[in-house]
């Protein structure tokens, strides 16, 4: 049974490492406009600062950093939870506790990242959603 779960969490750890992974590509790739409307777009999505009230102004890039620094640090941060946990051996009765946390947690990323965002995001946290959810299954 047990070498069930920790095949699942093995499965939960690397699948968020990868989604942390690749929510921090966004720090380092550039876009390159491919026509004149695409180079005023990504300007004004960096210079453009909207108010958002109570004084704070922000441009689109920032937020869009801001979102994916939090998505790099929730899949780090669960990841290194689960790789602690399986390390250290926890009982089947908090590990079924963590996972239900974990399954709510990334199953409602899941549902707004096939809201709002494209595939590589969407298959990347579909498989930690999936591990998760065998992990949780299988304790």
């Amino acid at each position: 049974m047990f070498s069930d779960l920790t095949f699942w969490i093995r499965g939960v750890i690397i699948t968020q490492f990868l989604s942390a992974l690749m929510h921090s590509l966004s720090f380092i790739a550039k876009p390159k406009p491919a026509n004149e409307t695409e180079k005023q777009l990504l300007d004004l999505s960096a210079n453009y600062k909207m108010d958002l009230g109570g004084g704070i102004k922000r441009s689109q890039k920032q937020l869009f950093i801001g979102l994916s620094t939090c998505f790099t640090m929730i899949y780090t941060m669960g990841a290194a939870i689960n790789w602690y946990f399986l390390k250290t051996g926890i009982s089947p009765e908090r590990w079924k506790g963590l996972l239900l946390i974990e399954l709510i947690a990334y199953g409602a990323l899941f549902l707004l990242m096939i809201r709002f965002t494209f595939w590589p995001p969407i298959i990347v946290t579909g498989l930690v959603f999936m591990f998760t959810l065998g992990a949780y299954l299988s304790v």
